[in-house]
């Protein structure tokens, strides 16, 4: 059985990795990037976020990210999170 909402679904992805350096986004190894999920929306996103940030706040060089996927998706969707 399927689940549908009458909100509109806006995909983000959350995921992380150890920074080669502080200075820019350049990811030391891509085999161990932690794929953290896919969420519907950005509450969701960044709720997993803060809890996967604050599991690994004592790796300096270690990151999470929250891609907005529905932009991607739709470009013209700019608006929403």
């Amino acid at each position: 059985m399927t689940v549908t909402s009458d909100k509109k679904q806006l995909l983000h992805l959350v995921f992380g990795g150890e920074l080669e350096n502080l200075e820019e986004v350049q990811f030391r190894n891509l085999n161990e990037l932690d794929i953290v999920g896919m969420y519907p929306d950005y509450a969701s996103a960044l709720t997993a976020w803060k809890s996967k940030a604050q599991q690994t706040v004592d790796n300096a060089h270690m990151r999470y990210f929250i891609v907005h996927l529905h932009r991607l998706l739709d470009p013209q969707d700019k608006a929403s999170s």
